[in-house]
């Protein structure tokens, strides 16, 4: 009996977390470390699309840079389709394709 009083031993053993308190903790955890969208101007716009077009009409590999909230992305692949209308561009890496909108992409380059 002694033994579970040792060290915090009872308390050890009987934790437990309530349902309620884990959703705002990981909804607290979600919130935090947000990084903010960058803008970007005018002449990056310019080597971005320089870039996709490149990949485009030759079919060589270009990098991108991706936001994300919590940490930047980058995919290395190829472009088949780029689609003004809907503002994206159709991206194809490893065996796999996605549509990707131009307003994730932060930076471009062959």
């Amino acid at each position: 009996m002694s033994k579970k009083l040792n060290n915090n031993g009872i308390y050890e053993s009987s934790r437990m977390i309530l349902p309620e308190h884990r959703e705002a903790y990981n909804q607290h955890m979600s919130k935090v470390d947000v990084k903010v969208k960058p803008q970007i101007d005018e002449q990056e716009w310019q080597l971005i699309g320089a870039a996709l077009s490149e990949s485009l009409h030759t079919h060589v590999n270009v990098t991108l840079t991706l936001y994300d909230p919590y940490q930047f992305k980058e995919l290395t692949g190829r472009i088949s389709v780029i689609n003004t209308f809907r503002k994206e561009i159709k991206f194809h890496f490893a065996d796999d394709w996605d549509w990707i909108p131009f307003d994730k992409i932060m930076s471009a380059r062959t």
